[in-house]
């Protein structure tokens, strides 16, 4: 039988197992513990360097300003404690910029918790050496969004991270070499909401370049080309059938790819569509 937490035998009291962990939120609000539920501490997360295990010394405004100080010297000293080597030190300012990047790119906490493993297990395997820290958090997060066929580009992580395209790309490239990353193309249809709300399009227009980008997909159309140009090329196949006021330079600017290749794509699309 079970009593508790543990497997307790019901003829010779044997424990059978014990202190099993409990990774359930920690209620402690002896009043009302349905309505005002309070927590003891924060839940284990791998979003954070010590797995959000750490204790915070916080900040008595209130106090005198001796006390002020004290405690100031206090949280000064804990700061640096937190990390012990090079290694943990390497890892908290990778986490600090992948939480950075997620909520830069409005995604969910899933990807900030799996961009953060992705991390740590590339650390682990040795990948951050001639690398940047930065450039290994920004190609943790990007590849966290191919696997899950998010429709984030290169460019569009670049941006916001604190690393340039190339260190991203290199950085990706050994991700995916060497840990074997479940990545796959990402359907051109997933850009079209974003790129025609950048564009100001129609509603009808981002319908039609939805149509034009399923028959690519069906036919198999694409050629090996970028998702993000593809898109950009049916959002502006239907943009010319729609008489939208739009130019093949902005439209590539959006995409994030070069206007011979919107050009190359948009004459495939137009002549076989």
């Amino acid at each position: 039988m079970r009593d508790g937490q543990e497997a307790i035998c019901s003829e010779c009291g044997l424990v059978v197992s014990e202190a099993r962990i409990d990774h359930g939120p920690e209620w402690r609000s002896f009043d009302d513990d349905q309505t005002d539920r309070r927590r003891t501490g924060p839940p284990v997360s791998r979003s954070r360097h010590d797995h959000g295990l750490s204790t915070r010394i916080g900040r008595d405004r209130g106090a005198p300003p001796r006390r002020r100080r004290r405690i100031a010297r206090l949280r000064r000293q804990h700061r640096r404690s937190q990390t012990s080597s090079k290694a943990e030190r390497n890892l908290m300012y990778g986490i600090m910029e992948i939480r950075r990047l997620v909520g830069r790119l409005s995604l969910s906490r899933s990807f900030r918790e799996d961009a953060c493993v992705l991390f740590e297990t590339s650390q682990g395997e040795g990948l951050l050496h001639g690398r940047s820290i930065e450039g290994m958090a920004a190609a943790a997060v990007y590849a966290v969004c191919r696997i899950a066929g998010v429709s984030r580009t290169v460019e569009e992580v670049s941006t916001v991270a604190h690393a340039s395209e190339d260190e991203l790309t290199v950085a990706y490239t050994a991700l995916n070499r060497e840990l074997g990353l479940e990545t796959g193309p990402i359907d051109p249809r997933e850009y079209l909401p974003r790129f025609a709300s950048r564009l100001d399009l129609r509603v009808d227009v981002e319908r039609r370049a939805r149509e034009l980008a399923s028959f690519v997909t069906e036919e198999n159309l694409a050629g090996g080309r970028a998702p993000s140009g593809v898109a950009a090329a049916c959002l502006y196949t239907a943009a010319r059938e729609g008489d939208a006021d739009v130019t093949q330079r902005e439209v590539a600017d959006v995409a994030g790819v070069a206007p011979a290749t919107l050009r190359s794509t948009y004459q495939d699309v137009h002549s076989k569509a």
